[in-house]
């Protein structure tokens, strides 16, 4: 079982950057892919970025591709989404993943554990 807590969200205006973390409770987090995943209100789960054990592969969703970059610090147990030019229709609660290994296909992308989520709000 692995838990995950969501750190780093809040308000803030378009076009700013924010970074958010993931901290994993397990031993074994540099065997684990890790994910952020978000909900807008309204709208369905949907896939943000992964990164494979070692951070040496990313895949991302269109929509967030060349804006939004994650990655992780096997030595501390976190993974990280930093978000750069952000727009209004970033905002959603986001979610931290963990899995086995990554799949390029959804719904769940491989992964398996999922955090509470942190709320991120971007207005115009």
């Amino acid at each position: 079982q692995v838990q995950l807590l969501e750190s780093g969200g809040g308000l803030l205006q378009a076009g700013g950057s924010l970074r958010l973390s993931c901290a994993a409770s397990t031993r074994t987090f540099s065997t684990y892919a890790m994910g952020w995943f978000r909900q807008a209100p309204g709208k369905e789960h949907e896939f943000v970025a992964v990164i494979n054990w070692s951070g040496g592969s990313t895949f991302y969703a269109d929509s967030v591709k060349g804006r939004f970059s994650i990655s992780r610090d096997n030595a501390k147990n976190t993974v990280y989404l930093q978000m750069n030019s952000l727009k209004p229709e970033d905002t959603a609660v986001y979610y931290c993943a963990a899995g086995a290994s990554y799949i390029r296909r959804g719904p769940s992308y491989g992964m398996d554990y999922w955090g509470k989520g942190t709320l991120v709000t971007v207005s115009s």
